[in-house]
């Protein structure tokens, strides 16, 4: 199956660019005509998976991250990858509530909200490597909500 467009986006782990980068991965599925709601998934989404990155991938440094999301007839990729520091044991992170920044007031929710809000989540990591995200959206476009 062939993309009907692609693009990839790389930025420093900053907190003040986990904004930028969920309003360009929304301008580009936009490119799908989805739903607000299916928009606003997307968009959460991003935003907890560049949060993962920048919080608990790299912590207190700077590094990379980088998006890259494919467009298909109803369907979009996202792709978020860091170099960080990786996750020991995915099984364990990926269960509501648990969190290994227990100092910070945060709810340990960022799998579970990202696993909720898409249809499909994939997550591999090695520690000391980095941790590399990929999720689906089906797009029910106005093409398919017509027919029906």
């Amino acid at each position: 199956m062939t993309a009907l467009n692609e693009m990839q986006l790389e930025f420093l782990s900053k907190s003040q660019n986990e904004a930028f980068a969920r309003v360009v991965v929304a301008a580009f599925a936009s490119q799908l005509d989805p739903t607000l709601d299916e928009l606003a998934d997307i968009k959460t989404a991003v935003s907890e998976a560049v949060t993962n990155c920048i919080i608990h991938g790299y912590e207190d440094t700077i590094g990379t991250i980088r998006i890259n999301s494919k467009l298909y007839k109803n369907k979009f990729i996202i792709s978020i990858q860091d170099w960080g520091k990786g996750i020991q044991d995915i099984e364990e992170a990926r269960q509501p509530l648990w969190t290994s920044k227990p100092e910070l007031d945060r709810s340990g929710m960022g799998f579970t909200i990202m696993e909720d809000f898409m249809d499909e989540l994939k997550v591999e990591s090695t520690p000391g490597e980095g941790t590399h995200i990929t999720m689906v959206k089906n797009i029910n476009n106005l093409t398919t909500r017509k027919a029906t």
